[in-house]
């Protein structure tokens, strides 16, 4: 009995080793990728790579954190880089965005949680010297990390938007009905990625390196979950982001996209649904910004999340998809309600 328990040990450690990932290549050491962009250092050590945007931090009317999605980085401030240099001096806004733990050159964090990414946005604040109260805006993935602030931090924030923020469908403020109907409407491969992602993390970095069975239709780009509008959009954009594509996961896909998918889809420590509003005085502003067509995240679950908290103020983009934001015209219309309300 004894050479059989034994035996069943090797096997489970044989077979975790063979779909364990690879330790990431963390910029700076020794053969890992360099360090170019300016970083600052977290209170547990960690390095944060940033990108600064707009009119000097120290002469700007409105500071504004830009969070990055999954397969993004610091250079995807879509919100600062489609805005005019006229705009950008008439309202005062500097805006920086920076490379979440194991994007770009930001070091990973192995405990990550939508906690943990909360408190780097406000040691980045500090760190920069935005002062008490700054903005804070978060696209697709990104946008989860956004729940985090209004929860953790919502002292430190002089208003929000989320852009097509991600759901999580395991969420417990929505009904069970909707939350399967919406995670029904995925292509099968991503309903299994996100299984996965919930229930076995540890299959995370296999699910999506194997070739015996699809993997994430988001990782693999399929043109499927794009709308019309989408292939539009990223065909305009393709060849500035290819100057920067392989440095969204040089340090490793594990520690970046994979982390994130586990996080965005696993278990929360709390649900947005029941957060407080954060401004009751309306001495600030929350903003929901989603596109109808959006094939990557549910329409129908943004809706329900609005109706929750009467407090978020609801943008319908009547024709917009997953990438509504990088549209003409929309990055002004975002930035001048989040910081001057509803137009």
């Amino acid at each position: 009995m004894l050479k059989e328990i034994t035996l069943m040990g090797f096997l489970a450690w044989g077979i975790r080793a063979m779909i364990r990932a690879p330790p990431p290549k963390i910029c700076g050491s020794p053969g890992g990728p360099p360090v170019a962009a300016p970083r600052v250092k977290l209170r547990d050590g960690r390095h944060l790579a940033y990108k600064e945007h707009g009119v000097p931090r120290e002469l700007a009317k409105h500071k504004i954190i830009f969070v990055h999605g999954i397969s993004s980085c610091r250079h995807d401030a879509v919100i600062a880089t489609q805005l005019s240099p006229e705009l950008i001096e008439e309202l005062g806004v500097y805006i920086v965005s920076f490379d979440k733990p194991g994007y770009g050159e930001s070091d990973p964090d192995p405990k990550q949680t939508v906690k943990s990414l909360a408190l780097d946005i406000q040691d980045l604040a500090d760190k920069l010297e935005l002062g008490s109260k700054f903005f804070v805006v978060g696209r697709s993935m990104g946008g989860q990390t956004v729940w985090g602030t209004l929860k953790y931090i919502p002292h430190r924030l002089a208003g929000a938007a989320l852009l097509c923020p991600v759901v999580n469908y395991w969420w417990p403020g929505f009904p069970a009905s909707l939350s399967k109907a919406a995670y029904y409407q995925q292509l099968p491969q991503d309903q299994w990625a996100l299984r996965v992602a919930h229930y076995a993390p540890w299959l995370v970095y296999w699910w999506n390196t194997q070739k015996l069975f699809p993997a994430s239709a988001v990782f693999a780009r399929r043109p499927e979950i794009f709308s019309r509008r989408d292939k539009e959009l990223l065909s305009k954009f393709a060849d500035q982001r290819k100057k920067y594509k392989a440095e969204v996961t040089q340090q490793g896909v594990y520690e970046s996209m994979h982390r994130a998918m586990m996080i965005g889809f696993g278990r929360w420590e709390f649900d947005p649904m029941e957060l407080q509003n954060p401004f009751p005085n309306k001495e600030g502003s929350v903003h929901l910004w989603h596109g109808d067509e959006d094939g990557f995240v549910p329409f129908i679950l943004q809706k329900y999340i609005a109706k929750r908290l009467p407090w978020i103020e609801f943008h319908e983009v009547r024709g917009g998809g997953h990438y509504f934001s990088d549209a003409e015209g929309m990055a002004e219309a975002i930035i001048r309600t989040l910081l001057y309300g509803r137009k």
